[in-house]
């Protein structure tokens, strides 16, 4: 058994939408996708991308990926990475590929010099909890996501005075 972690590559923006949509259905939010796969192709292979995105293989088989950007930390003066998602299927769990996902974030953030790795987790989901405390995450309770898009965004956005 052999596990890759690689960069998506072009050619993968149909495994990478399908992804983003099994995960959507684990976490109950598939009324909330409104993703295509030309718009995430869009993102991650345009020339100067600004989101990434590793892909695990298991037996050449895909099992999983995690997406990314990096961030800014004003207090450090420093990037950091932060993963938007991270998922791995069913059938590949309890395979230490998810823990392979974060190392190689996590090494990437050592060897770039960047300050933190940041990623956010539904609360409800215990397993993941569990799993980022043990290899060494603070879950962080005092910090709260604050979130505005759709109708309110745009309300707000029309909100403002213009000049």
């Amino acid at each position: 058994m052999s596990l890759v972690i690689r960069p998506a590559r072009p050619s993968d923006s149909a495994l990478i939408f399908a992804l983003v949509k099994e995960l959507a259905d684990y976490e109950k939010l598939s009324d909330e996708v409104d993703a295509t796969e030309e718009r995430i192709a869009a993102a991650l292979f345009r020339e100067t991308p600004r989101l990434f995105c590793d892909i695990a293989e298991w037996d050449r088989q895909p099992a999983g990926f995690a997406v990314w950007f990096l961030n800014y930390s004003t207090f450090r003066g420093r990037h950091g990475v932060y993963v938007e998602d991270i998922f791995v299927r069913p059938q590949f769990r309890g395979r230490g590929i998810g823990k392979a996902l974060m190392t190689r974030l996590a090494a990437r953030c050592v060897d770039e010099g960047y300050a933190r790795f940041e990623w956010a987790v539904l609360d409800w989901n215990a397993p993941s909890i569990a799993f980022y405390k043990s290899i060494g995450a603070e879950v962080m309770d005092q910090w709260k996501i604050c979130r505005m898009s759709g109708e309110a965004l745009e309300r707000f956005a029309r909100s403002g005075t213009q000049s």
